[in-house]
């Protein structure tokens, strides 16, 4: 049976709503608040503020729900005897499972924290290209101190820059200090002797201590080196040496140029057609340099610097190793001090291989560790060193002369290094790790000491 019920209510003979109409308004506007409230409410929040329409929706309901007369009246389906129908809610009330009417609270905002930029090692600039200008043979006292040569290195150059007073050759020989300068290895007899036979070194097996172990000249393809190391880390290399572009007149190599494997090395004195010599360019006694493509473009002549220069910095190698005549010296450092290479963070270093180890005074001193060079034979006894010094089994003191705008000049450091020294802090100037000797913690690198140019 369908039971009509009246919508309106006849009362001093005007129409008044039905209570339970009112009810079922208010039910109905709550049911719209919150079905708007659910679909604005998360871009309300989104956007910074809060949700309001629920509340307005409620406050709405409130007043029409609020009756003329002084207390509610009977609903009629309870009057025709029907069940009695439910009170009108409240319009502060929210139905069962509805969500909550307050603005939500937002969470507290997380703090900031500062960002840590990454630095160099103490003390390092950052140096962008490193010079290393090799001379062959001379004590400190002939190359820079009071008996000096050349007024150029022993006077005008120093008042230029930072003279290291106290750096060692590490090794008998020019062709083994300078393959200790670019790998950490130390000498074999053939490169103390510099390398008359061009021919691996067998057996070839590595030490704990990283050194490869044997007798010969060409280090296993293996072998790392600080060639190898720039090149991994997709920086550039490039040696120049004198006289090897000589080789063109009797149809030789005028790159990358070395005797054939196994064979007695032709260029071990220079004649006047042919400056060339072998010992004096260590990058062709590793496998991994002269078996790969990269030995022609990278192991030129020295003419070529000059044309090299005139690069742009980025175009420039990150280390240019120049082993001149004393001879070209002030036109090489002139134009590498002329050079957008350096003025764009460069570093000249000026040294020798070695000292000289025959003749009325050989200084076969060395410093700062004591290696156990396990491919030579053992040393006689020898006195303890009192120092930093010891009187044999190095190369002597040779001095080191650093011209950069990172160095003050004519200032000089009496702190002892070597050329494994020199390995280490070219290997930090561009985040290279040790190999060879150059991993002994004992060894340093140059740090504010050394770089000590104000600001």
């Amino acid at each position: 049976m369908i039971l009509a019920l009246p919508l309106t209510e006849k009362k001093d003979d005007q129409a008044m709503p039905a209570p339970w109409a009112l009810g079922m308004a208010v039910l109905g506007m709550l049911a719209l608040g919150v079905l708007i409230g659910s679909v604005t409410g998360g871009y309300g929040e989104n956007a910074g503020f809060p949700t309001v329409l629920l509340e307005a929706a409620a406050e709405s309901a409130e007043e029409t729900a609020t009756p003329a007369s002084s207390g509610p009246e009977p609903v009629a389906a309870e009057a025709a005897g029907g069940e009695p129908a439910p009170e009108p809610a409240s319009a502060s009330a929210v139905p069962a499972g509805a969500p909550s009417t307050e603005a939500p609270l937002l969470p507290a905002p997380k703090p900031e924290v500062p960002l840590v930029e990454e630095e160099l090692p103490t003390g390092l600039p950052e140096v962008k290209h490193v010079f290393v200008v090799m001379l062959q043979q001379g004590g400190f006292e002939e190359t820079f101190g009071k008996t000096a040569k050349s007024a150029y290195l022993g006077k005008e150059l120093p008042a230029q820059g930072e003279l290291l007073t106290n750096y060692f050759a590490v090794t008998k020989g020019v062709l083994a200090n300078q393959i200790a300068l670019l790998s950490g290895q130390g000498p074999t007899p053939e490169t103390a002797a510099e390398c008359p036979n061009y021919g691996d070194v067998s057996p070839g097996s590595e030490s704990s201590e990283g050194q490869v172990e044997g007798n010969g000249c060409v280090y296993p393809a293996a072998t790392k080196s600080l060639p190898g190391q720039l090149t991994e880390k997709d920086l550039k290399w490039k040696a120049y040496t004198q006289g090897i572009e000589d080789g063109a007149a009797a149809g030789l190599p005028t790159s990358c140029r070395h005797p054939a494997l196994g064979t007695p090395d032709p260029s071990q004195a220079p004649t006047p057609e042919d400056g060339y010599l072998t010992r004096r360019n260590p990058f062709v006694y590793f496998h991994s340099i002269v078996d790969g493509p990269e030995c022609a473009a990278a192991d030129v002549g020295l003419p070529q610097l000059a044309t090299d220069l005139e690069l742009k910095p980025e175009k420039f190698p990150a280390l240019a190793y120049v082993a001149p005549d004393e001879e070209q010296l002030e036109q090489v450092i002139t134009e590498i001090k002329d050079s957008l290479a350096f003025k764009d963070g460069g570093l000249i270093a000026i040294t020798s291989a070695q000292a000289p180890q025959e003749g009325e005074d050989p200084d076969e001193s060395g410093c700062c560790i004591e290696p156990a060079f396990p491919n030579l034979p053992p040393a006689g006894p020898v006195a303890p060193p009192t120092g930093p010094v010891r009187e044999s089994g190095g190369g002597g003191r040779v001095g080191l002369l650093l011209l950069s705008p990172f160095v003050e000049a004519g200032t000089t450091s009496e702190t002892y290094f070597n050329h494994f020294s020199l390995l280490v802090t070219i290997e930090e100037l561009f985040e290279l790790e040790r190999i060879g000797y150059g991993a002994e913690p004992a060894l340093t690198g140059f740090d504010e000491s050394i770089f000590n140019a104000a600001g």
